[in-house]
């Protein structure tokens, strides 16, 4: 290695080295302690867990859950507890994103607000956090996307899905309806989410939720609600 090169690999070790010290590290690991609080429990309820991880998060967080309705109600704590402290931190450090706290911690705050009743206070925060390169753009899309829905309106990207448990008025039988709900020009969204960074089609996205992908409008849900009673 001749001295020009030597000197080449000083320098890009110096500046990873000073763009790791420009981290700050006390708010990432607070960041990563909430994180893994809002996480832990979610992974608890998810129907692909193993029992045997079940019986490991109940002994990591010392709380032995009596019943699935039990930890949904602890995790809505939870959450209660997690945006509280998140809006304390957005208070002094404004979005902790990529360049405060690296990644992937950066996607911290994102997670509590999409989980809380926050989420149009906060939004531009998020959407200026997603121009400045701050938060992954796909990110962006899904709390936009949660906003429409909310509102009744056709989401955007196709990142959002539902589970109606509907009961057939004719045969009396009960069904899991699942379906992605109504998108804005559906024809092109598989062009947008690539513009925001998904690696996934909305077809693609829907399987990894377990549904099957098919478009349907307002007027389409309204009818099927019409001919079924939903349960919940």
């Amino acid at each position: 290695m001749n001295i020009k090169q030597t000197l080449l690999v000083v320098l890009l070790s110096y500046n990873l080295s000073y763009s790791q010290t420009k981290l700050n590290l006390e708010l990432k690991t607070e960041l990563d302690s909430i994180y893994k609080a809002d996480q832990i429990i979610r992974e608890y309820v998810d129907e692909s867990t193993l029992d045997s991880r079940k019986s490991e998060i109940e002994s990591e967080l010392g709380y032995k859950f009596a019943n699935i309705n039990d930890a949904y109600i602890i995790m809505a704590k939870n959450d209660s507890i997690n945006i509280r402290r998140i809006e304390i931190l957005i208070l002094k450090h404004g979005y902790a994103g990529k360049s405060l706290v690296g990644e992937p911690t950066n996607e911290t705050m994102w997670y509590v607000i999409q989980h809380s009743n926050k989420i149009k206070k906060y939004y531009p925060l998020i959407e200026k956090a997603g121009i400045e390169n701050e938060l992954p753009k796909k990110l962006v899309a899904k709390m936009y996307d949660r906003i429409l829905v909310e509102d009744g309106k056709e989401q955007v990207y196709g990142t959002q899905g539902r589970y109606v448990l509907i009961k057939n008025k004719k045969t009396g039988i009960d069904q899991l309806f699942k379906y992605i709900q109504p998108i804005e020009n559906p024809d092109t969204v598989n062009d947008r989410r690539k513009k925001m960074g998904f690696k996934t089609t909305v077809e693609e996205n829907a399987l990894a939720m377990g549904i099957t992908y098919r478009e349907y409008t307002f007027k389409d849900l309204e009818k099927i609600f019409k001919e079924n009673d939903i349960i919940n």
